[in-house]
C-alpha cells in the first residue's frame, strides 16, 4: 500500500530538525508523498525549499486564518510574487480558509483575505487547501461566489454529512484525518462512511492533530496509515481498494509528478 499525506507542517519540528530521517519513517509506512502548506508569509521560501530539496516533498503556499493578526496587506503581494515564478513542485494555494474558534478572529478581514486568496488561486488555476472550523455554512457561501476551475479540498473536515456533501457539490474534496480514530467523534465517523469515496483525501495535519493512541506526541505523516486503517474499518470497500482511491483522488487533485 501507498500514501499520500495531503496535509503535514513538515516545515515545524520535529521534521524540520530531522527531514531526511522523517521522510524516510513516513516512507517506511508507506507514506511515499507529503503536502506542505504554509502558514504565513515567513514560512514561503522554507517550504519551498523542502520541496524543490526532496523527491517526496511538495509545496503550498498560503495565508493561514489562525495567524490574521501577524498578516499584513502586502503578504498577498509577496504570495503572488512566488505564483509568478514556475515552481513544479508547488501544487496548491494553502493553508487558506475562515476560523471562528480562536479569540479576537476579525473575521470580515479573514474573509477578504480568502477572497483574495481565492482570486489568485483562479488567476493561477491551482487548486485550494481549506481551513474551516465553526465556518463550514459561511465557507461553502464564499466558495459559491468565487468558483476557482481546480477547486481543492477542505481539510480535517469535522462537519455534518450535509455541509459534506454541500462542499462536494460544489467539486471539493473532503480531508480525511485523525478526528475519525476517535470513538466519541460519532458524527464524522458516520458522514465520511457515508461520503463517495472519490470525494476523500487522506491527511495527517501533523504535528498536529494527534491519533486516538498518541495523544500527548506530536502527530507524524506516517500515521495517515493509521487514518487509513481506521477509515478501512468505517466502509464497505476493500482495503486495497480504499488506499487506491485515495492515492488516485489526490494525485488528480494536485498533479503530483
Amino acid at each position: 500500500m501507498k500514501f499520500i499525506d495531503t496535509h503535514c507542517h513538515f516545515d515545524f519540528p520535529p521534521f524540520i530538525d530531522d527531514v531526511a530521517g522523517s521522510i524516510a519513517r513516513a516512507a517506511a509506512a508507506g507514506v511515499e508523498r507529503i503536502i506542505i502548506p504554509a502558514v504565513e508569509a515567513s514560512r514561503f521560501a522554507t517550504v519551498s525549499q523542502l520541496a524543490q530539496q526532496h523527491d517526496a516533498l511538495y509545496a503550498a503556499l498560503g495565508l493561514h486564518p489562525i495567524a490574521i493578526a501577524r498578516h499584513q496587506d502586502s503578504d498577498l503581494d509577496a504570495l503572488e510574487t512566488c505564483l509568478q515564478s514556475p515552481d513544479s513542485k508547488r501544487v496548491a494555494i494553502g493553508e487558506v480558509g475562515l476560523d471562528l474558534y480562536m479569540p479576537e478572529p476579525q473575521f470580515e478581514r479573514q474573509k477578504w483575505l480568502l477572497e483574495a486568496q481565492l482570486k489568485l488561486a483562479k488567476k493561477y488555476d491551482l487548486p485550494l487547501i481549506l481551513h474551516s472550523r465553526r465556518t463550514h455554512d459561511q465557507l461553502a457561501l464564499l466558495l459559491r461566489r468565487h468558483q476557482v476551475a481546480r477547486c481543492g479540498v477542505v481539510h480535517g473536515f469535522a462537519g455534518s454529512l450535509q455541509q459534506a456533501q454541500a462542499f462536494i457539490k460544489l467539486g471539493y474534496a473532503i480531508g480525511v484525518g485523525g478526528t475519525i480514530t476517535y470513538e466519541r467523534a460519532s458524527k464524522t465517523r458516520q458522514t465520511i462512511a457515508q461520503l463517495p469515496l472519490s470525494a476523500l483525501l487522506l491527511e495527517t495535519d501533523a504535528p498536529d492533530m494527534p491519533l486516538n493512541g498518541f495523544q500527548g506526541e506530536p502527530n507524524r505523516p506516517e500515521r495517515a496509515r493509521n487514518v487509513w486503517q481506521t477509515l478501512c474499518e468505517l466502509r464497505p470497500e476493500a482495503p486495497e481498494v480504499i488506499a487506491e482511491a485515495l492515492w488516485h483522488n489526490s494525485q488528480r487533485l494536485f498533479t503530483l509528478s
